[in-house]
C-alpha cells in the first residue's frame, strides 16, 4: 500500500512519461528545424551542447540534453581560457548568470529566450533523471560555489535535492534568471517539500506564457 509520498512520486512518474512522449511528438518539427539552424549558424560544433554533468536527486550525477546555444566548448573556455577570465568572475558574481554572454550564437539567443534549447531534456525525463516539473538542475561547481557564498542555504539545498530536477519549475514561472540564487533555492525547496500534484499543474499551466514571452530568460 502506497503512503502519500510514494503515491505522489508514482503518479508524477506516470505523468512525466506520458507528457514527455506527447511533447516530443508535438515538438519534433521544431527539433528538426532547430538542429538544421544550429548547423547552418555554427557548423563547427555539435547540435547538442557538450556541458558538464548536473546534480540530480540525492546528488546523483547525470548528463543533461540541450540544444547547443553557444560556441563549441563554451563551458570549458569560460573556465580555462584567460580571455574569458573577467567574464567568468562576472558569471560567478551574478549567481552563475550573464546578461550579455559573447559565447551565445545568433540561433542560440533565440532558442534560449524561448526555452527551445531545453526540449531535448524530455529525453532525460524518459530516462528517469529529470521530471517535467522540478527544481533547476545545477552544475556541481555552481552549487558548491553558491553554497559557500550563501551558507544559510545549506538546508534548502538539501531539501531541493530530495526531488528530481525539472525542465520547468516554480522559480522559472517566478522570474527565471531575474530571480537571485537565494530566492531561487527557497522557491525550489518549498516546491520539494510540498510534493503536491496541484502545484505541478499550476506550474505547467503557467510555463507556456513564460516560454512565449521569454520573460527573465538568460
Amino acid at each position: 500500500m502506497f503512503n502519500k509520498e510514494k503515491k505522489y512520486f508514482f503518479t508524477k512518474r506516470l505523468l512525466d512519461i506520458a507528457l514527455a512522449i506527447i511533447l516530443l511528438i508535438i515538438f519534433s518539427p521544431v527539433c528538426l528545424t532547430t538542429a538544421i539552424a544550429i548547423k547552418i549558424d555554427s557548423p563547427q560544433g555539435p547540435i547538442l551542447a557538450d556541458v558538464p554533468p548536473r546534480v540530480g536527486k540525492k546528488r546523483k550525477r547525470f548528463k543533461i540534453y540541450k540544444f547547443r546555444s553557444m560556441i563549441p566548448n563554451a563551458h570549458q573556455l569560460l573556465r580555462e581560457d584567460p580571455k574569458f577570465k573577467k567574464l567568468y568572475e562576472e558569471y560567478k558574481k551574478n549567481s552563475y548568470k550573464l546578461k550579455k554572454d559573447p559565447r551565445i550564437t545568433r540561433v542560440g539567443a533565440f532558442i534560449r529566450k524561448h526555452s527551445i534549447d531545453e526540449i531535448p531534456q524530455l529525453i532525460n525525463v524518459l530516462r528517469g533523471e529529470m521530471s517535467v516539473i522540478g527544481p533547476r538542475p545545477y552544475y556541481f561547481d555552481e552549487l558548491a560555489e553558491q553554497q559557500k557564498k550563501h551558507p544559510q542555504t545549506k538546508k534548502l539545498i538539501k531539501q531541493m535535492l530530495e526531488v528530481k530536477p525539472g525542465i520547468t519549475g516554480l522559480w522559472q514561472v517566478s522570474g527565471r534568471s531575474d530571480v537571485d540564487f537565494e530566492k531561487r533555492i527557497t522557491l525550489d525547496a518549498q516546491y520539494a517539500q510540498r510534493k503536491n500534484l496541484l502545484d505541478d499543474m499550476i506550474i505547467l499551466l503557467k510555463s507556456p506564457w513564460v516560454v512565449i514571452s521569454g520573460k527573465g530568460a538568460s
